[in-house]
């Protein structure tokens, strides 16, 4: 089984971050400060005029929180503490001056649905349904609901976050996550690749002064995203969240 990972490369402008766990792209603490601290530094790297964002395999983009991880968390600030990360990440992603293209190569679920949220542009394969889990764990979508209400508003972000079904990759295009659908995986980096070339030979400063623009009103995240990482710190600790997790793990 292939390692975690992080990797993060340079090429003609474009900084390429793609990240990876064995368990469907599920999302442990270390990765999440990996994944923070590399879309920060790419963001101040005077080499990179744009940040390209994937995952690892052909399969899920992102399965959302581990929850090996989860399961193990017994007090409030470990609680807090793992929540932080993906309020990290987002905020990392929302600071960082140059725009952020993510390739969706297959279902997102959870603190995935936050990161193509946190995208400025985001294309998608015809199978990257998606899903908030959160209520059924009993710990809601605390942290990726001000990205995700952002991007596709109240109303569908409320039926998501209620109705904790799979909603598919055209219902989620129609909404705003994705900008474009493709039939494969080949065709769907192609596209990625060429939109990150454009990027690359446009104006650093014209796209920077954009994002600015785009992301304006959200100057107050970092201490939003703490008080919901709070919330889903204390919720974690339900005897309901551990029995969810307890039943979960054992029909693996």
């Amino acid at each position: 089984m292939k390692e975690a990972y992080v990797n993060y490369t340079i090429e003609n402008g474009i900084g390429k971050i793609e990240f990876f766990h064995p368990r469907s792209n599920s999302l442990p603490g270390t990765i999440l400060q990996e994944l923070a601290e590399t879309i920060t530094k790419a963001g101040k790297d005077d080499n990179v005029k744009v940040i390209r964002l994937s995952s690892g395999g052909e399969k899920a983009f992102c399965a959302g929180a581990s929850f090996d991880e989860l399961s193990e968390i017994n007090e409030f600030s470990i609680g807090k503490k793992f929540f932080m990360g993906f309020a990290n990440v987002i905020n990392a992603m929302r600071k960082a001056p140059k725009f952020i293209v993510t390739a969706v190569q297959g279902k997102v679920v959870g603190g995935g649905v936050g990161l193509v949220a946190a995208s400025d542009y985001a294309i998608a394969t015809n199978g990257s349904d998606m899903k908030l889990s959160e209520l059924a764990l009993g710990i809601g979508p605390f942290v990726v609901g001000p990205a995700v209400e952002r991007k596709v508003g109240l109303a569908a972000f409320s039926h998501m976050s209620i109705d904790y079904d799979w909603y598919s990759a055209d219902w989620s295009k129609s909404c705003g996550f994705y900008t474009k659908l493709f039939p494969s995986f080949e065709k769907l980096h192609s596209e990625v690749d060429t939109l990150c070339e454009k990027f690359a030979n446009g104006s650093l400063d014209a796209m920077s002064e954009l994002k600015k623009v785009i992301w304006e009103g959200t100057e107050n995240w970092d201490e939003l995203l703490e008080k919901r990482a709070e919330i889903s710190g204390r919720l974690v600790l339900s005897d309901f969240t551990k029995n969810y997790i307890k039943e979960f793990k054992s029909k693996k």
